[in-house]
């Protein structure tokens, strides 16, 4: 299906004051045109809307039958014919040339010129003569690279382009014939190149194949590379055959086909390199990858088959990469980097475009009205001309691409239409007489011949168009000069201006809610966003003026989307954000003069206000706009409006006003916690503190914490990429510490919140700096260890528990807040917490600590260097603030060498600090293979302590008559 609008993408229109009637013509560059009549080619500066100027003109070999000019080399080159002999060749350094009578310089291809000419070819044209061995029937120039492919009898030449370097500041332009590409049962017509890929076209078949420069396999260089397609002898066959079938009674007719990707190798078509280069050139070809073979069948219905049957404007279009709708990407490199490329062939009554890079596919078929004669394909239109129409119709290349420079252009951030979309014809212009068409930059060239031509056309054998051995190209010489022609330069208009246009036009569809001021504001995106894409041809102003469009036409598809109950409503969203329109301009945007209880809210507004307010944005509406966002919701969504409520946004919102609309909510559902924990939490902002308790007691403790999962935002709130504390959760700090703990604990394990985030939460919440650590924290931290979550990484968590309690416990610094947990509830809670070994205990019994949390932090400290989890190695750098002068500190030390199995200097350290625990501490630790020690060790050193005597000997014989005790049972 085809859209038809009647808009204005043509503009000013000049003529090209040509002498003759011009058989050949092309353009490019930034203001080339070259025009081609019988032996002479004029070029002229075409700027702006200015008239075209005569630049040079310059006598050729012979007639010109094929005229193509490259941008990269800035080169021209001709196909000439002269006493019925072809020959090729390029027009260099040709904008020196002044007069028609200045000299120019010939030379062969590759012929190195001599030094003193140098200086000669500095301000003098070259003509460059490429001869071949067969001759040339068509010609193109690599847009990227300025490589030339020539197109034979079943065979393709390319010439790479070089430069001759003269001197330091000078160099000339010249080619080497670097590859002879050899395809087998197809005479080319057409041919187009880019980058390495080919398009080649026939009567009736075209085929598409990249050239890969990498060789596979470590394949060394060869000469003649390998064939690329396997069943061709059994091709062959079947041709042969066919040819023994066809007689004056019968044609035979191949079926059309469509072969994409792998499958166009089994075509039947050959293809075959010859490698010709020199063996020092920066890219070589060593592989043939076939992309794409499709073949038409003619329509027969008549017995009259004339050229209305012939495909013709064989077309491939680069996109390159731009960077613009991507912020992650460097344009670090100055050569142009492929993005996409496209080929567009069309019948004389439909055009078919194909994207061909990563993925090979039919993007859109064009319909024509009429029978078309030559059509170009640009980034943003395709021109068609028929004998008396010009037709501009839009293209999916900018979509296309889009999708390619960016794989997340389809998400709640970034929109794009779609490939699929119908395209739609602009305008059809009324010319007389069209007869050839080419286009460059922003100009469409047109020749128009008022008068037929006389001659009536030749009719050929039908067989001879349907069998592709039979075809054969020959180039026409044109008739003779008559009168009534013109060559015209249409320039198009900016893509501002015209997407003004498409906007004044959508405007007839926007009250009827309709899909087609959808489809014509997604052609002016579309058009926008090639624009930006060909980034080579914009002036700075130019391109702020195309971000300001491209910003602008986001905005009025947000407006779209949203006003549509459709499928794609979502799509509101990535447009508004892609607009850059805050919250409150996008609500300005909507109708509100509706009554209430009639009004109707879409849901792609519902979708995109739903969202926004979900992204925590720093962004605080209005009390008037927070009000018509609660009453949205309560109409449409209802269930969304605790949600609603608890978004930064919505700060503003009378209090009142929200709990009325709470109130008629239906509390039946699993969301009644919810429900009574946004009435608590406006309750408090309203300074009502009976009503919030009232609320928060209708629920059991774990009911709440459940409904602090479901929405995070009463307690946790983000604003300008910053933890901030809601209202609720400060006043939880002081009145119901436990039940903050557990929730937020809760929502760490539900994934609503990181390890990090939690710890700055109560880090803020405190009011505490980075270094400062609150026992709320630490509450929080020792519940995690209770928890065993399955996130949490265990050393960690203990380092910081550890750490936390030697900083106490050194600086003799009480916690803020009385602890949640004593040791012993995390002894008998958590199986990180081990008990306390005896010895510690009877290690401390003469140590009076007035402190009691200073005390419940050494057993905490203990407990975990006595659990099965802890690892003793990583603890020991930190130990270093804590005195071992204190029976703590000791009692530390000795555990940390304990675990570490260090016995003797343990024993060592007891006797001479606490000699009543050595006992005890052997009982419990000198066990199994360490019982050796009671003897070698523990025995000798009492008996020694004991000789020497001192205060502490009657705690040494208190010991020994221990340890013998001890012994006597053992031996009974």
């Amino acid at each position: 299906m085809v859209h038809l609008y009647n808009l204005h993408p043509f503009g000013s229109q000049q003529v090209v004051p040509c002498k003759l009637e011009p058989e050949r013509f092309c353009g490019g560059g930034r203001d080339a045109l070259f025009v081609a009549a019988g032996c002479k080619v004029e070029a002229f500066a075409v700027s702006g809307q200015e008239l075209c100027q005569p630049r040079c003109a310059f006598s050729t070999l012979g007639r010109v039958l094929r005229l193509a000019y490259s941008e990269a080399g800035d080169y021209l080159v001709a196909i000439e014919e002269k006493n019925k002999a072809t020959f090729l060749r390029a027009y260099v350094n040709w904008r020196s040339k002044r007069t028609e009578s200045s000299r120019v310089c010939i030379r062969l291809v590759g012929h190195k010129v001599e030094a003193p000419f140098s200086q000669t070819l500095r301000d003098q044209m070259s003509i460059v003569e490429m001869p071949l061995s067969e001759a040339p029937l068509c010609i193109s120039c690599c847009p990227a690279k300025g490589d030339l492919l020539v197109g034979c009898t079943n065979k393709l030449v390319l010439f790479s382009l070089k430069y001759q370097i003269i001197n330091e500041d000078f160099s000339i332009v010249d080619f080497e014939r670097s590859l002879i590409i050899h395809i087998d049962n197809i005479t080319p017509i057409e041919i187009s190149f880019c980058v390495g890929y080919v398009a080649v076209m026939s009567d009736l078949e075209v085929l598409i194949v990249k050239l890969e420069s990498d060789p596979k396999n470590g394949e060394s260089i060869s000469h003649y590379s390998h064939e690329t397609n396997k069943p061709v002898k059994q091709a062959e066959g079947t041709r042969n055959e066919t040819l023994q079938l066809e007689s004056d009674d019968f044609v035979i007719c191949q079926k059309p086909m469509e072969l994409l990707g792998e499958k166009s190798e089994q075509s039947g078509v050959s293809v075959t390199l010859e490698s010709t280069g020199l063996a020092d050139e920066k890219i070589k070809y060593f592989h043939v990858q076939h992309l794409l073979y499709r073949r038409f069948a003619p329509d027969i219905s008549s017995y009259v088959l004339s050229d209305d049957i012939k495909l013709h404007s064989l077309q491939l279009l680069p996109i390159y990469q731009t960077g613009f709708f991507t912020s992650d990407r460097k344009n670090s490199s100055q050569e142009k980097e492929l993005l996409s490329l496209f080929c567009f062939f069309s019948l004389p009554h439909v055009g078919y475009l194909y994207m061909v890079v990563k993925s090979v596919e039919l993007m859109s078929v064009y319909q024509y009205p009429e029978k078309s004669q030559q059509a170009v394909l640009t980034p943003q239109f395709l021109h068609v001309i028929t004998s008396n129409n010009l037709q501009c119709f839009t293209v999916r290349c900018s979509a296309a691409a889009a999708r390619e420079e960016d794989p997340y252009v389809d998400t709640t951030l970034k929109a794009c239409p779609p490939v699929s979309m119908d395209v739609c014809a602009l305008r059809i212009q009324l010319f007389i007489g069209l007869k050839a068409i080419c286009h460059f930059k922003n100009h469409v060239v047109l020749l128009t011949k008022a008068n037929p031509e006389a001659a009536p056309e030749r009719r050929e054998s039908p067989k001879r168009l349907l069998s592709r051995t039979g075809t054969s190209v020959k180039l026409k010489a044109p008739p003779a000069a008559e009168a009534g022609w013109n060559l015209y330069i249409v320039n198009t208009i900016s893509p501002v201006q015209l997407y003004k246009e498409m906007v004044d036009y959508s405007n007839t569809y926007k009250t009827a809610k309709t899909q087609g001021c959808i489809h014509l504001l997604s052609e002016a995106h579309l058009l926008v966003r090639a624009a930006l894409m060909d980034a080579g041809q914009l002036e700075p102003g130019e391109k702020a003026e195309l971000l300001e469009a491209f910003k602008d036409s986001c905005g009025h598809l947000g407006d779209c989307y949203s006003r549509l109950d459709s499928q794609h409503s979502h799509l509101a969203l990535p447009y508004y954000k892609m607009s850059g329109l805050s919250m409150a301009e996008v609500l300005a945007r909507v109708d509100w003069t509706v009554e209430d209880a009639l009004q109707k809210y879409e849901r792609g507004l519902i979708f995109y206000i739903n969202h926004s307010l979900y992204e925590n944005l720093d962004e605080e509406l209005s009390e008037e706009l927070a009000a018509k966002v609660v009453h949205m919701f309560h109409v449409a969504e209802p269930k969304q409006l605790p949600h609603v409520l608890c978004s930064p946004s919505l700060k503003n919102i009378n209090p009142l006003t929200a709990v009325s609309y709470l109130r008629k909510l239906d509390t039946s559902g699993s969301s009644s916690v919810l429900v009574t924990l946004t009435k608590a939490a406006m309750a408090l902002r309203m300074g009502d503190l009976d009503t919030y308790r009232n609320e928060m007691e209708i629920h059991s403790e774990m009911k709440l914490v459940s409904g602090f999962i479901l929405e995070p935002r009463l307690l946790i709130q983000q604003r300008k990429g910053q933890i901030v504390p809601a209202e609720l959760a400060a006043h939880l700090k002081d009145t119901q510490p436990a039940l903050l703990v557990a929730s937020v604990l809760g929502l760490q394990k539900n994934n609503k919140i990181g390890i990090e985030e939690a710890d700055s939460f109560f880090k803020v919440l405190c009011g505490k700096d980075e270094d400062k650590i609150p026992q709320l924290l630490v509450d929080f931290w020792e519940a995690q260890l209770v928890a065993c979550l399955p996130d949490v990484v265990l050393q960690e968590l203990f380092f910081k528990l550890t750490s936390q309690y030697i900083w106490r416990l050194s600086t003799r610094q009480p916690p803020d807040t009385i602890p949640l947990r004593t040791s012993k509830d995390l002894i008998n809670a958590c199986g990180h917490y081990g008990l306390i070994y005896p010895w510690v205990n009877i290690l401390l019994s003469s140590d009076s600590l007035a402190d009691k949390n200073y005390t419940e932090d050494l057993s905490k400290l203990q407990s975990l260097m006595c659990g099965p989890s802890f690892d003793i190695a990583s603890i020991v750098p930190f130990l270093e603030p804590l005195s071992e002068d204190t029976l703590s500190g000791l009692s530390v030390h000795v555990l940390c060498r304990t675990r570490l199995k260090e016995y003797e200097q343990c024993i060592d350290t007891l006797l001479e600090r606490c000699p009543e625990a050595v006992i005890p501490y052997a009982n419990h630790e000198l066990k199994e293979d360490n019982r050796t020690l009671w003897w070698k060790k523990l025995l000798p050193e009492l008996c020694q302590k004991i000789k020497c005597g001192g205060e502490k000997n009657q705690l040494y014989l208190s010991s020994l008559k221990g340890k013998m005790t001890f012994f006597c049972l053992i031996i009974n």
